[in-house]
């Protein structure tokens, strides 16, 4: 089950057993219920927003790689690696 976030509604028709955060319409207001729901499926996410913008921290995961492909691995796994040993710390 994957926790997406209302930038990602083309990925929900993939995976169509993730949870997505329902968005209100223009002319109506969401119930309360729904409201919980939301907040229900953002505390899950939270951890992983704090994750990624950790590893934006890092300049080459916050803009365009410009670098050569093969090497992206490798450059990701360091940086993930980086951010894991903070964790620990933590």
């Amino acid at each position: 089950m994957a926790l997406l976030h209302k930038g990602y509604l083309e990925i929900y028709a993939l995976y169509p057993n993730s949870l997505l955060p329902l968005k209100a319409k223009r002319c109506c207001k969401l119930d309360p219920e729904l409201k919980i729901h939301n907040q229900e499926i953002n505390k899950r996410r939270i951890g992983i927003e704090h994750v990624f913008g950790s590893l934006k921290t890092f300049k080459i995961l916050a803009g365009r790689y410009r670098n050569r492909g093969k090497r992206l691995g490798l450059r990701f796994n360091l940086i993930a690696g980086i951010s894991n040993l903070e964790l620990i710390k933590k």
